[in-house]
């Protein structure tokens, strides 16, 4: 009953908040209208028209599940059977945040290659990077070939997960939601009016609408204290747009994959979970449904669907996003079915190394470019804002951080034990610890800063593979029939949900 409450019946309540705080009671009302610290009222155009919005609840953005956050054991749970001593149990914190329900699917990714193709006319190269890589079926001793030709794109595949796609073509979907999303909003609050002639650079870019950058077609603006202003554009601070969708970080996938909520009671786990579901059996254990599959894996040798007339997980190969039962966070598929992509580079011993608070390896810290006035310098030919990493001068005297890229830092090397290298220098090379020249004597791996992590098992995995805690990599430019993603989003405001 709980996890019922907290996933499918809070996101309705928050949602009907987002609407009347922000199409009813834009201003607020009261003493929260007056300063605590100057007397000055909020929203008063005779004070200058400083505008504060009534406080409410971030809405749950389209196709995400509520996950709250909190403590638990990352790491191994079983024997270690690859003897890769990579995941070594630790205890973290992972705050409150959002993922989708499902993997995406073929049909989701096709509508994301639509848009492209339909807005960058003079940059088809665009549409063409963004392609999966259908040959990733292919087989020198199998007949997989049909799978190359219809498995993207036939309709009998649209709700099946979308696989061939890399790394880095799935963030790059995530920064398209983002913006799809946020549009969609606008649209909704009747600020812009739908544009479907936009092309090129000039198309709704979240971060490019709100650095002035973007005007779209515009059919109300909101209403302006500022005496000297009329009407005004939407800002971050009116709470209309949404966080980004991005692939979730390695803790985040992992603590929403066992779903620890449904099996705790008083801030009392009473049994740990080896995979999404309560128990070490692989089997449905209700009596309804006894004795069925809960994921779809490689059962043994050959042994990919079944007998026919008993298939027992009914799946040959991937299996639609809402195949199986929902974890206790309303998560479909967190384990077989397709592995997926996280955020994090490899590190073997990151779960020792790492921070104990939202645990991530991959940090790199970028600004946005600015112009010789100190304005944001003008978006790029498709529509983005440009960045770049902060140099060592900018970050000479922080505390926090004192370079741009942490993706190498504490894992494992000589330099790492000899000294933090806080001098904003890259002395390990872009490729750090795990990728020395081999022309200097020095070994060569394919451990390095393009290795991301990937986890959950899939239908072409054993068992052992569908525990959320085991972990492998992949190059961030490579793609295979059995990796797909889905996206992630951060929460902003109280933890709970309400």
């Amino acid at each position: 009953m709980r996890f019922k409450s907290k996933v499918t019946v809070i996101p309705v309540i928050i949602l009907g908040i987002a609407v009347f705080t922000t199409s009813c009671g834009l201003f607020g009302g009261g003493k929260e209208d007056v300063s605590p610290t100057t007397g000055w009222k909020y929203n008063d155009p005779e004070n200058g028209g400083f505008e504060v919005k009534t406080a409410f609840e971030q809405p749950t953005g389209p196709g995400l599940v509520f996950i709250e956050g909190g403590t638990f054991t990352m790491g191994r749970v079983e024997q270690d059977v690859m003897f890769d001593w990579n995941n070594i149990p630790r205890r973290v914190t992972v705050t409150s945040f959002y993922m989708d329900e499902t993997e995406v699917r073929n049909v989701d990714y096709r509508e994301y290659l639509y848009w492209l193709s339909r807005v960058y006319k003079s940059y088809p190269e665009v549409y063409r990077q963004a392609l999966p890589d259908t040959l990733v079926w292919r087989s020198p001793l199998a007949y997989n070939e049909p799978y190359v030709k219809y498995y993207f794109r036939y309709p009998s595949y649209n709700d099946y997960p979308v696989v061939g796609v890399n790394w880095l073509q799935a963030n790059d979907y995530c920064s398209w939601r983002t913006d799809r999303v946020n549009e969609k909003l606008l649209i909704d609050e009747g600020i812009l009016s739908p544009d479907p002639n936009q092309e090129d650079d000039n198309n709704f870019n979240t971060e490019a609408y709100l650095a002035g950058q973007y005007e779209g077609v515009v059919n109300q603006n909101l209403p302006s204290l500022n005496p000297n202003e009329e009407t005004r554009r939407v800002s971050l601070e009116d709470g209309i747009l949404l966080p980004a969708y991005r692939l979730p970080t390695e803790a985040e996938w992992e603590y929403a994959a066992l779903a620890l909520i449904g099996n705790t009671f008083e801030e009392r786990l009473y049994e740990r979970r080896l995979y999404p579901w309560d128990g070490h059996y692989l089997r449905n254990a209700s009596r309804k449904y006894r004795g069925r599959f809960m994921a779809n894996f490689v059962r043994g040798n050959g042994d990919y669907m079944g007998i026919a007339g008993d298939l027992n997980d009914n799946a040959a190969i991937t299996a639609p996003v809402k195949s199986y039962w929902p974890n206790d966070f309303g998560l479909y598929c967190m384990a077989g079915n397709v592995n997926e992509w996280v955020a994090d580079v490899y590190r073997q011993l990151n779960s020792i190394e790492v921070s104990d608070l939202n645990p991530y390896r991959g940090n790199i810290f970028k600004v946005l470019e600015k112009d010789q006035d100190g304005n944001v310098a003008e978006k790029d030919s498709l529509g983005h804002l440009r960045y770049r990493e902060v140099t060592p001068e900018e970050v000479a005297n922080r505390y926090n951080f004192q370079k741009a890229d942490y993706r190498n830092y504490k894992d494992g090397d000589l330099q790492s034990s000899i000294s933090n290298d806080w001098t904003g220098e890259d002395t390990k090379g872009t490729q750090g610890m795990y990728a020395q020249d081999a022309q200097n004597g020095d070994f060569t791996t394919l451990v390095n800063d393009n290795a991301r992590v990937y986890k959950g098992g899939s239908w072409m995995d054993r068992a052992y593979w569908l525990i959320p805690s085991t972990r492998r990599f992949l190059d961030e430019k490579s793609a295979r029939a059995d990796i797909g993603f889905r996206c992630a989003m951060t929460r902003v405001g109280s933890p709970a949900g309400f």
